[in-house]
């Protein structure tokens, strides 16, 4: 989701026997295509795997798996473009379709067709045929809202990008900045996807006006600023619209202690934007041969399935299933806004320099 950003949900996810290794250095002293027994895998800081799971794959594939979290999506993709060539990994997770085409541009991939990649649906196969990338996860980028809040005031949620600059909603929206932020750029692509090269600009000059904050990434967003989540909750967070993911009520409500019956957050299913996340065999690899191989298994059955209740994101491959602890509670989006890589390509930088002038004053 990970998103999708993001979107590791706490602490506590540590206790549900999740893994998020960090380490320093590289995969080992093995040249391109060596074989190396150590395959290092660069990821925003979002990456989590069940134990059980990583262990399989290293047990049968022979490789040990090395983490190294680089910050959020846009600041780990910017990273990657600086140390391309001599990359600090094997592979690279995380980067999404907002980015997608700075980082094929910057030509930070080398081609490889993931076995199993024909399990991919299509529609998620954003550079079928080249391969540089593979996709592993989708989600929703969309406002989330605090339920409680908006029962106590008596107030209906939002449901749409032009609910959000009505005055009923003056001063609640807190948002990630869209220079820095994956699911911040997500919503800034999203209102130009409603709204139209000609009418995100006027769009977001309402929302500034309407007391929009905005914030340097998902995490401080969620987690601090929010008044629906467990961490805003115990940081005094004030705001009870946040743009986050469409699959964070599950993660609310799974890692509350009890389970409610339903989730405290919402989602307002007219503003969101899908995200697709991809994983890529960095060029000029140590170990080309253990990136494949962890590539393949991002993409399996196993790997897919495990996905929703470590990242909250939704598998892409046709023979997986979330489990139904993740489906209880997920939110059902079924048009999200959506815009092509091209677009995106021919568009973001401009329309980020915009949104900064307009929004970071």
């Amino acid at each position: 989701m990970s998103t999708i950003g993001k979107k590791t949900y706490g602490a506590v996810a540590v206790g549900l026997g999740l893994v998020m290794l960090s380490a320093c250095g590289s995969s080992g002293d093995a040249g391109p295509g060596g074989d190396s027994k150590t395959v290092t895998l660069v990821s925003h800081d979002s990456w989590a795997v069940s134990k059980n799971v990583l262990k399989d794959f290293e047990k049968k594939s022979g490789y040990k798996v090395k983490v190294l979290e680089d910050g959020d999506a846009g600041q780990a993709v910017n990273k990657a473009i600086l140390s391309k060539g001599n990359p600090q990994g094997d592979v690279f997770f995380g980067v999404d379709n907002t980015l997608l085409s700075r980082a094929l541009d910057n030509d930070v991939f080398a081609p490889y067709k993931a076995q199993g990649l024909d399990k991919v649906k299509k529609a998620y196969q954003l550079d079928a045929g080249k391969n540089r990338v593979t996709p592993v996860d989708t989600g929703s980028i969309c406002v989330n809202y605090d339920k409680k809040y908006f029962q106590q005031h008596k107030l209906t949620p939002p449901s749409s990008f032009a609910d959000l600059a009505e005055p009923a909603y003056k001063d609640l929206l807190v948002t990630e900045n869209a220079a820095t932020s994956s699911p911040g750029l997500g919503f800034l692509l999203g209102s130009a996807a409603e709204y139209g090269d000609d009418g995100w600009q006027g769009y977001w000059k309402k929302l500034v006006a309407n007391g929009v904050k905005v914030v340097d990434g998902w995490d401080q967003a969620y987690n601090e600023e929010f008044s629906g989540s467990a961490g805003g909750k115990k940081a005094g967070g004030e705001r009870p619209l946040v743009v986050s993911y469409a699959s964070s009520p599950p993660a609310e409500a799974i890692y509350s202690d009890p389970q409610p019956k339903t989730s405290p957050v919402g989602v307002a299913a007219k503003t969101c934007f899908r995200q697709v996340e991809f994983a890529g065999l960095l060029d000029g690899a140590r170990n080309e041969k253990g990136g494949r191989a962890l590539l393949d298994f991002l993409i399996s059955k196993e790997f897919q399935q495990d996905m929703p209740l470590n990242m909250f994101v939704d598998p892409v491959t046709e023979n997986a299933t979330a489990p139904a602890d993740y489906t209880k509670y997920a939110v059902r989006v079924d048009d999200p806004e959506t815009m092509s890589p091209r677009k995106i390509a021919d568009n973001r930088d401009n329309w980020v320099k915009s949104w900064t002038s307009l929004v970071r004053k």
